[in-house]
C-alpha cells in the first residue's frame, strides 16, 4: 500500500516547524491527500543527509509513494545535492510535491518538473550567495566610512547591525531562518533576536 510522507526541516524554530506542518496539511486537504507519516527534524541544512534523516527517508520510501515538502530548500543544502535527492526519488518511482514552487511530479511531465526543480534550486542558491555578499559589502563600507561597528558604552541605541537593518528586513521577508541571518552578519542568534526586538522589526 502506497503512503504519503511529509518531510519538515528547520534550523532552530519550533514555530517554523509548526507552520510547515499546517501548510502541508492545508495543501493535502485541498488536494484530497492524507499524510500518513510526518518526518520532522530541527537541524541545520549544513549537516549531512544522514543527520538530516534524508537517508532514512529514502530507505523507507516505496514505489508509488509521495513525498511532500513546503519548499525545495527543505531537502538540500545546495543545488547539486537537491537535484541528486530528487533523482533518487525518481529512481524509486516516488512522486515529489514542493508546495512553494508548485511542483507535483504526480501530475507534471518529467521534463517540466525537472526544469522547475533545477531552476528553483539554482536561484535559491544564488540568492543566498548574493544576500551574504551584499551584507558583507555593507559592513565593509560602513567600516571604511569610519562608522563604529559596535555598541557604544552606556548606549543601547547603537548597534553594528543598524547599517544592515534594511537587509535584515529583506532576509526576514524572504523567510531566511534567523540563525542563518545571524551567521551572515557574524553575530550570535541572541544578539540578532534582541536587535530585532529593540528595533521593532516586523517579522510577520
Amino acid at each position: 500500500m502506497t503512503k504519503t510522507w511529509a518531510y519538515l526541516r528547520v534550523s532552530t524554530s519550533r514555530q517554523e516547524l509548526d507552520n510547515q506542518r499546517l501548510e502541508i496539511l492545508g495543501f493535502a486537504n485541498q488536494a484530497g491527500l492524507r499524510v500518513d507519516e510526518f518526518l520532522e527534524i530541527e537541524i541545520s541544512s549544513r549537516k549531512s543527509t544522514k543527520e538530516r534523516r534524508i537517508d532514512d527517508l529514502l530507505q523507507r520510501l516505496a514505489p508509488g509513494d509521495t513525498i511532500i515538502v513546503s519548499e525545495l530548500s527543505r531537502l538540500g543544502r545546495s543545488l547539486g545535492e537537491m537535484v541528486q535527492i530528487v533523482e533518487q526519488f525518481k529512481e524509486k518511482d516516488v512522486a515529489l510535491i514542493a508546495i512553494k514552487q508548485g511542483i507535483n511530479t504526480r501530475n507534471d511531465s518529467d521534463m517540466a518538473s525537472k526544469c522547475i526543480i533545477y531552476l528553483s534550486g539554482m536561484f535559491a542558491e544564488l540568492e543566498r550567495d548574493f544576500l551574504s555578499q551584499r551584507t558583507k559589502n555593507g559592513l565593509e563600507r560602513a567600516k571604511a566610512q569610519g562608522k563604529v561597528l559596535g555598541r557604544k558604552k552606556g548606549s543601547l541605541g547603537k548597534s553594528k547591525m543598524d547599517d544592515c537593518i534594511d537587509e535584515i528586513k529583506r532576509l526576514i521577508g524572504l523567510n531566511v531562518p534567523k540563525a542563518s541571518i545571524a551567521k551572515i552578519l557574524g553575530v550570535s542568534r541572541q544578539s540578532l533576536y534582541k536587535f530585532i526586538e529593540s528595533r521593532n522589526i516586523n517579522v510577520q
